[in-house]
């Protein structure tokens, strides 16, 4: 019985091992976390992840028409397709045909069984994306080649959340109103150290009261509370609590307030402070760590994959996230024998035989 505690003793100390904070617990410290170990049993065995570059060729959907705001890549013989905001003379501002092309590359890429991974990224280094172009406008929105104006960039947002693969920020340099929002609704930022982040909406007379605000508040808040249970757990084990190196007093919470409020702008190192992004590596090696993000996404089982996303994202978004979550669970089901059974049974006007499932505990 001993034997097995000090087993799961060693396991859980492994663990905390690859997530506990480094070094003192000064207030004046940085947040850092320790890498997972290369010569542990998960990586003798799956082996290290590639580092080539990728070759990449220029992508098309279905309808065959040519990209003018976006550039559309997809990794020839891997599973990643990268988008790419193409307005560096606006800051990659987006307009209404931007949103319209992005959404049909996203829709593409959700297609083609063979992509795994999605990279969102703005052309050039000195912007991902710096949201709307206030040129365009309007009282009714943002008008380009029509004679009204749009706010399309709302359903880019939900399609980035249903769609049920991961999509990664690609983010060098600034990532500001609409265009830090657009960061946010991914999945995943891997951030460039030239990388500016903030919302401006209260400078231009603008807001976002959806995704901008309710996931901020998310993003901010949950990198105190992870820590905070990590703590517990080291501390049942070790009888030591560290001192986590945040502003309590003030309350991470409250940071998406100040980040609207005020419209500031924080780097790349106070982003990940905050939880806002996952990782800060230097900008010549942006798409190198993005791309190793992207493969070992993709040594991962698709379909757990696309049920976590759901799932992670079912609480902030309400009947609708349920729907995505109902959704793919109703896909697995359709490859189950049981399902195959009542469908196979319909169409052969017969009653179904469900007796040789399992009725599990």
């Amino acid at each position: 019985m001993s034997s097995m505690a000090e087993k799961s003793k060693r396991r859980v100390e492994s663990i905390l091992n690859h997530i506990l904070p480094i070094g003192a617990s000064s207030d004046s410290t940085p947040i850092r976390l320790s890498n997972a170990s290369m010569n542990d049993t998960y990586h003798r065995v799956h082996g290290e992840v590639p580092t080539h570059e990728p070759t990449w060729k220029i992508a098309r959907d279905e309808s065959g028409k040519d990209f003018t705001d976006i550039v559309y890549e997809k990794a020839l013989g891997e599973g990643i397709a990268k988008i790419t905001i193409n307005r560096p003379e606006r800051r990659n501002a987006f307009r209404p045909l931007t949103i319209k092309e992005l959404m049909r590359a996203f829709e593409d890429a959700r297609d083609d069984t063979s992509i795994g991974v999605i990279i969102l990224a703005g052309k050039g280094t000195k912007a991902f994306c710096s949201g709307g172009d206030q040129s365009l406008r309007g009282k009714d929105g943002y008008a380009d080649y029509d004679n009204f104006g749009r706010l399309n960039v709302l359903d880019l947002q939900v399609q980035i959340r249903r769609l049920p693969k991961p999509v990664i920020a690609m983010v060098a340099g600034y990532a500001v109103g609409g265009g830090h929002v657009l960061h946010m609704v991914c999945d995943l930022t891997i951030a460039a150290d030239n990388a500016i982040f903030g919302q401006t909406g209260p400078k231009v007379g603008s807001f976002d009261a959806g995704y901008g605000s309710s996931i901020m508040s998310r993003l901010v808040s949950m990198l105190i509370n992870d820590l905070n249970r990590t703590n517990a757990l080291h501390q049942s084990i070790h009888g030591v609590k560290h001192k986590w190196i945040c502003p309590a007093p003030r309350g991470w919470t409250k940071k998406a307030r100040e980040m609207w409020f005020l419209a500031r702008f924080y780097t790349a190192s106070e982003a990940e402070k905050m939880g806002l992004v996952n990782t800060v590596v230097p900008l010549e090696k942006l798409e190198q760590e993005t791309v190793k993000w992207c493969r070992e996404i993709l040594r991962n089982s698709p379909t757990a994959i696309r049920v976590l996303k759901s799932a992670l994202n079912a609480v902030d978004d309400g009947h609708a996230g349920l729907q995505g979550l109902a959704g793919d669970a109703t896909l697995i089901f359709y490859g189950t024998e049981e399902g195959n059974e009542g469908k196979t049974a319909y169409m052969q006007r017969r009653r179904p035989d469900f007796s040789k499932v399992p009725r599990l505990p």
